[in-house]
């Protein structure tokens, strides 16, 4: 086959072939369209022994809801949220919504509750959930008041729910969110 008879031969083909690909290609579905996560960091560097314990909280939460991500703050970085440890009963105050400090109080894990929980609870309330005392050990914002047998660390389907709501890129409105203090 002669240079002249291949070039034809592969233009017949690219002729042929080019609009089977272009249709194809224009009925392949286009990607949902997702917004953004609002990003809220942390700063665990006050957590003491608790940093690992709110690492995985944050990372439950990561992966229980879409409009909000919690991340470790960069260093010299003003973070959304304080995590400190202390020998009181764990609290959180918010400033606003996805703002605030934790306590990760050592008297509670003293007392038995299991560390993850009661940072992935903290980190509830500054996502905009309340207490809901008393509650099963299916129910995150429970917290203490499901014993200290429970371990769980997750939050119900209501619970995710909340936060999404809450982060939703529509409703988002940090500043309407009342300051509050929570201990549990």
């Amino acid at each position: 086959m002669t240079l002249r008879n291949a070039a034809r031969a592969l233009i017949t083909m690219l002729v042929v072939a080019l609009p089977w690909t272009v249709s194809q290609a224009s009925a392949a579905p286009a990607p949902p369209s997702h917004a953004a996560a609002v990003v809220l960091t942390y700063d665990a560097t006050g957590a003491a022994e608790f940093v690992d314990a709110v690492d995985s909280g944050a990372a439950v939460w990561n992966d229980s809801v879409a409009n909000v991500q919690l991340k470790p703050a960069g260093s010299g970085d003003r973070a959304n949220i304080e995590i400190l440890a202390d020998d009181g009963w764990p609290r959180a105050q918010t400033t606003s919504l996805g703002n605030g400090t934790v306590w990760m109080g050592r008297q509670a894990v003293d007392e038995g509750h299991d560390t993850i929980r009661i940072a992935a609870h903290e980190l509830g309330h500054i996502l905009g959930l309340p207490d809901m005392k008393p509650g099963p050990c299916s129910s995150l914002m429970s917290g203490a008041s499901a014993g200290t047998s429970c371990t769980n660390p997750n939050p119900d389907a209501s619970e995710r729910a909340a936060v999404e709501d809450n982060f939703a890129a529509a409703s988002l409105s940090p500043t309407a969110y009342a300051p509050r203090m929570y201990r549990d």
